[in-house]
């Protein structure tokens, strides 16, 4: 499985974290940038192309995205057909657990200003080995994609 990395300058130091947290597993990762600090940025350049990336590979990939709040990144994102990002800022995992077991969240959107590194970490392992249970869920996610797609 592929993983996109997509930060603006508020998410850009907690990606290069995670960034270099996959790597030290093992991950298949493709960075989209930021590639350095540049506060005047705008997350929409570096997110959406990520979420296009995913929609393409559907199955074979997934993405992590980190701005300051991580809400409009997964806005933008979540304007690409096919995409399912879900926001994550702290707390309990259950959340992000959830995300991918009932939602199937393929986009996993950081509040960089609200995570330390290692909640992040944490995070990044619960979503990665969650899987999507289906059933019920898969038949709500197929009316989504019938609206989404138009059928």
């Amino acid at each position: 499985m592929k993983i996109y990395l997509a930060a603006d300058h508020a998410g850009y130091e907690l990606k290069e974290a995670v960034k270099e947290y996959l790597l030290s597993k093992g991950m298949d990762t493709d960075d989209l940038g930021a590639f350095s600090f540049d506060e005047a940025d705008d997350y929409t350049d570096v997110v959406i192309p990520a979420a296009r990336k995913v929609a393409e590979d559907e199955k074979e990939s997934r993405a992590f995205v980190f701005g300051g709040s991580g809400q409009g990144e997964a806005i933008a994102a979540n304007k690409i057909p096919g995409i399912r990002a879900a926001v994550y800022y702290g707390g309990p995992l259950d959340i992000v657990e959830l995300s991918r077991r009932h939602n199937d969240a393929n986009i996993l959107s950081f509040g960089a200003r609200f995570l330390s590194q290692d909640e992040a970490f944490r995070a990044v392992d619960c979503w990665l080995e969650t899987e999507f249970e289906s059933g019920r869920h898969g038949r709500r996610l197929e009316k989504i994609r019938a609206e989404e797609f138009g059928a």
